[in-house]
């Protein structure tokens, strides 16, 4: 079951960076603005983004085996069709459609995995089930530069068709098959506040269009009241007055900042400081998710043992101590150092995510767990757009200082994110107690 989920999830994540290395290719070939391909991948996330609320009641209102092998197959549909696209609208729709499809395969993957292998090896699953989100944009970004020199844009979007049936096929022989838990009406008015608020409030942080975040945030601060005075909301929110989800959800969306917005800091080093092209770029910005996959299983392990709250707080030492050298660059660092440093830094991060989530889920019943698993998705992703729109600010000028400085900035607010973690240790210690 675990390479199953692992494979779909990595088909979700990767193919959210694939076709950003060709959008000047698809732009010459359709003879269309950059700005209308562009669309192409904004399109593609913030459908991934809208879709995460909604997924927690589809897994209880469908099955979760069942929406999970529906969203596959759809994938492989829509792969299809953005292959033979004859127009950039067509192609802009089909990966809208597509990332609605995506959006839900991680998610759903996910709350199969935390339903079904119980508390005692959370930590150990989680891991393995991260693992796509961190690889598979780094392998999508190497991969885009391959397939469009060599094969041509429509293999930006085959080379899922192949990988989607086989996820279909060894998910229906061995994947649990899992009845409908709640036959309840859809929360109409959250679905609607939150399929738009989340996207706009992410569009607006990512692009810096300050009327879309204001305007998103206000969807969601209302789709919030209605919740908590609803009987059977989208998402469940009296999560939160449980000390340890609140804690853990803190982490979660602090590192969101620290995590997305770190991953385009310093690729505008090598781009703007180093002049390396972007294929170079890619692979020299790898070690970092080099760094978070390797620890992740190690993660997992510890989490099992002794707990997830001690393991994030480690990781976040490690995280801040390998952020400060970024915060020191300078025009000539060896690249051996610098790739040296991600290594751990991205082993901070990996000894951080999987522990917040599993040390968070832990506390929560196992009927609730669709309610949990998308609202900790949400607190990353707006995180990440968060931390995406201070640091794109910060690092604007393309200078060696004003990328550093971008990364005193990273390591200060990972250092205020070992408050909710230190909250999360005490927690967790009377919990035990």
């Amino acid at each position: 079951m675990a390479s199953i989920l692992t494979l779909g999830g990595f088909l979700s994540m990767f193919t959210s960076t694939v076709v950003t290395v060709a959008l000047g290719t698809i732009a010459a070939g359709f003879r269309a603005p950059l700005g209308t391909v562009q669309w192409i991948a904004t399109g593609y996330l913030l459908a991934l983004a809208a879709m995460v609320p909604v997924s927690g009641w589809a897994c209880r209102r469908f099955g979760t085996t069942r929406l999970w092998l529906v969203c596959v197959g759809l994938f492989a549909v829509l792969s299809a069709l953005c292959a033979t696209a004859t127009s950039i609208e067509a192609l802009i729709a089909f990966r809208v459609l597509q990332g609605a499809a995506g959006g839900l395969l991680v998610p759903a993957g996910q709350i199969l995995f935390a339903t079904t292998v119980g508390p005692k090896r959370l930590g150990r699953m989680m891991a393995v089930l991260s693992i796509p989100i961190y690889l598979a944009p780094v392998l999508g970004t190497l991969a885009g530069s391959v397939l469009t020199e060599r094969f041509g844009v429509p293999w930006l979007f085959l080379v899922n068709v192949p990988l989607s049936l086989l996820c279909l096929l060894l998910g229906r022989k061995r994947l649990p098959r899992e009845r409908p838990v709640d036959t309840r009406r859809l929360d109409w008015r959250g679905l609607v506040l939150t399929v738009t608020g989340l996207p706009l409030l992410v569009y607006g942080f990512a692009e810096a269009v300050p009327i879309a975040a204001a305007a998103g945030a206000i969807l969601l601060a209302v789709f919030a009241v209605t919740a908590l005075r609803s009987p059977a909301p989208l998402l469940e929110l009296r999560l939160f007055r449980d000390r340890t989800f609140a804690s853990a959800a803190a982490v979660i969306f602090g590192m969101g900042i620290a995590l997305f917005g770190a991953m385009i800091v310093l690729p505008l080093y090598y781009l703007d400081v180093r002049h390396e092209s972007l294929v170079a770029t890619g692979f020299l910005t790898a070690p970092l998710a080099l760094g978070t996959v390797l620890a992740l299983p190690l993660a997992g392990r510890l989490t099992d043992r002794i707990g997830g709250a001690r393991v994030i707080f480690a990781g976040l030492l490690v995280t801040i101590a390998g952020t400060v050298p970024l915060a020191l660059l300078t025009g000539t660092d060896n690249y051996w150092w610098l790739s040296a440093v991600q290594v751990v830094r991205g082993c901070g991060i990996g000894l951080t995510t999987v522990p917040a989530l599993s040390a968070g889920l832990v506390s929560v019943p196992k009927e609730r767990i669709s309610h949990a698993m998308p609202l900790f998705a949400m607190l990353q992703r707006v995180g990440g757009s968060f931390g995406t729109s201070i640091l794109t600010v910060l690092a604007a000028p393309g200078t060696v200082a004003a990328i550093a400085h971008a990364h005193w900035w990273i390591a200060g607010i990972t250092t205020i994110v070992l408050i909710p973690a230190w909250l999360l240790v005490r927690a967790e210690s009377s919990t035990v107690d």
